[in-house]
């Protein structure tokens, strides 16, 4: 597995690096057994220390967890301690998503935009949007099934995910609603 261990404004020394990476790689056998890269990133804000950790694992899903505390060491193992506790309650579909894929999730490219938002909420939309463009990068979108969906949207912590449903190679979205269930939206299934 390759690492990427970095700080931002601060120096990682070889035994943190060390102690990361027997750690991941204890946790990623004991759960899912395959991973292809490992991004942490260490931060400081004032006293106390962050750290961001995102895995990428051969199926194609992305584990990520942040952690922060007073110690540098004490902030890695929050974070791992989350992804602990990811990890452990998705063990049984990890290991049958394993079973059941014999190749990686294909992905797609996809161009994505960042819009810059209005000065005031009630400022009439404009005629030009391309004027509202701040950034355009690219994205890629995944070819899954709605539960492996769900998993990776709950694994990333991330609010939405779009995806391209293996049923019908149609384009997919899954989101967590204000009520804390899971929204799918699925145009295929219309009802027209």
């Amino acid at each position: 597995m390759r690492y990427q261990i970095s700080g931002k404004q601060i120096d990682i020394g070889e035994a943190l690096q060390t102690h990361v990476k027997s750690e991941i790689d204890g946790i990623i056998e004991k759960y899912a057994s395959r991973s292809t890269e490992a991004m942490v990133i260490f931060s400081r804000s004032g006293h106390e220390f962050y750290c961001e950790t995102v895995v990428h694992l051969t199926t194609g899903l992305n584990l990520s967890a942040k952690g922060h505390a007073t110690e540098i060491y004490a902030a890695f193992d929050n974070c791992l301690d989350k992804m602990d506790k990811q990890l452990r309650r998705y063990k049984r579909r990890l290991k049958d998503h394993h079973r059941e894929r014999s190749k990686p999730v294909e992905v797609s490219e996809a161009g994505a935009y960042i819009l810059a938002s209005s000065e005031t909420p009630d400022e009439a939309e404009p005629d030009n949007i391309s004027s509202m463009i701040i950034a355009e990068m690219e994205t890629r979108i995944p070819s899954l099934s709605v539960g492996e969906a769900v998993m990776q949207m709950e694994l990333a912590h991330a609010p939405v995910l779009v995806f391209r449903n293996e049923g019908h190679d149609g384009i997919n979205v899954v989101y967590r609603r204000d009520d804390g269930n899971i929204g799918w939206i699925d145009p295929r299934n219309s009802g027209k």
